[in-house]
């Protein structure tokens, strides 16, 4: 599904950020991203997204480099990819609902074939409930829940979440756990950002390790 070969990034002159990155995630496969604060985490998640491009390397995404990606193709290939970002990136003018619904309404679907999948996914993440307050009034776990939802409703191919369990209690950060896990049964290939070594205890998973810009892979 994602394959880097020996990838590096640097910012303008200044020295590689990430160096020699050599490693694949399969389909249907889960793992740990970790490592201290400032390791480039967050940077190597970008860099699976198709936001950031490499100074250096190859990196091939669903069997085909990205370099020979166009511009056009690209809003397609990250449709089959879901982010949950750090900061949530929920619109406050728009309801729960509205938010998770997003995706769907970019691409110019009609409500009523989408409408039972986004109540259902509500249920799911536990904001059946919630599903019409808009995200000022939501707690910090919920807003967490919802942009998770967001990311889950078209279904995608792989899942890439950036510290989705630091805002929430160590009750909460198991659940929203059980979700992912549940997901990847389901087919999603899911890549987990955190620094949060009691989560990672409660599930095992290859974990990939950043340090100073380079990887070490755990199994």
């Amino acid at each position: 599904m994602i394959r880097f070969e020996n990838v590096g990034l640097r910012y303008g002159m200044g020295p590689e950020v990430l160096s020699d990155l050599t490693f694949h995630l399969p389909p249907r496969s889960f793992h740990y991203l970790t490592g201290p604060s400032g390791a480039g985490k967050t940077t190597l998640l970008r860099l699976l997204f198709l936001s950031l491009k490499p100074t250096r390397g190859l990196i091939t995404v669903f069997g085909k480099e990205t370099t020979r990606f166009a511009k056009t193709e690209l809003p397609q290939v990250r449709r089959r990819i879901g982010i949950v970002f750090q900061d949530f990136r929920l619109l406050d003018h728009l309801t729960t609902y509205q938010n998770v619904a997003l995706p769907y309404r970019v691409l110019g679907r009609d409500e009523s074939s989408y409408r039972a999948d986004v109540i259902d996914l509500l249920k799911w993440v536990g904001l059946g409930e919630r599903m019409h307050v808009l995200p000022p009034v939501l707690s910090g776990g919920e807003k967490q829940r919802a942009a998770i939802a967001r990311a889950l409703i078209t279904k995608p191919e792989l899942l890439l979440a950036d510290e989705p369990t630091g805002n929430v209690d160590p009750p909460l950060a198991r659940r929203l756990l059980r979700l992912f896990v549940e997901l990847n049964r389901l087919g999603t290939a899911v890549l987990i950002a955190t620094h949060d070594l009691a989560l990672m205890d409660q599930y095992d998973a290859r974990r990939l390790v950043l340090a100073d810009g380079r990887m070490e892979i755990y199994e």
